[in-house]
């Protein structure tokens, strides 16, 4: 459970200085109890044209791009703890720290896993890693928040404004 802080000097009305303290998002609803430390989770994919490098030109050249190896990273992230959460919950991405070590050529398989390592009220933090058959090309950790994705959206909305 998330603890209830209280936001801009507002009281829940409770009596006798008994007062309730809350975020601008209402976290006490979510239930937290399915998520914890040394939850893992894995996702493979083959390396093909659309996530692997094109700018240097040679066919036999071609890897699996950075920024392709860190979105599926997240991805695996957030596949591994959505099916945890209460429903209209989901997690962003906030912070990505991530080594690629070694090139995973054109038709390689390459596994990604993850471990949740850490729990902080919202915030997760998870191990990474991507190795293909052969190797490990990459490696490091990656946080991630847990939002209201109906409130998240409206403060996305409020912004456009």
């Amino acid at each position: 459970m998330f603890k209830e802080v209280q936001s801009e000097g507002q009281h829940s009305g409770r009596q006798n200085g008994d007062v309730r303290l809350r975020t601008r998002v209402e976290w006490e609803s979510i239930r937290m109890a399915n998520i914890s430390v040394g939850t893992k989770g894995e996702y493979r994919t083959l390396v093909t044209s659309d996530i692997a490098t094109s700018f240097l030109g040679l066919d036999d050249a071609r890897v699996l791009s950075t920024p392709q190896m860190i979105g599926l990273m997240e991805k695996t992230c957030r596949d591994t703890v959505l099916p945890l959460l209460d429903p209209g919950y989901d997690t962003v991405g906030t912070h990505v720290n991530v080594a690629h070590l070694a090139a995973a050529p054109l038709g390689s398989r390459v596994t990604f896993r993850v471990e949740l390592i850490g729990v902080n009220e919202r915030r997760l933090e998870f191990r990474v890693e991507a190795s293909t058959e052969a190797e490990k090309v990459g490696e490091g950790t990656h946080q991630r928040t847990i939002i209201n994705v109906a409130r998240f959206a409206a403060r996305q909305a409020d912004k456009r404004k």
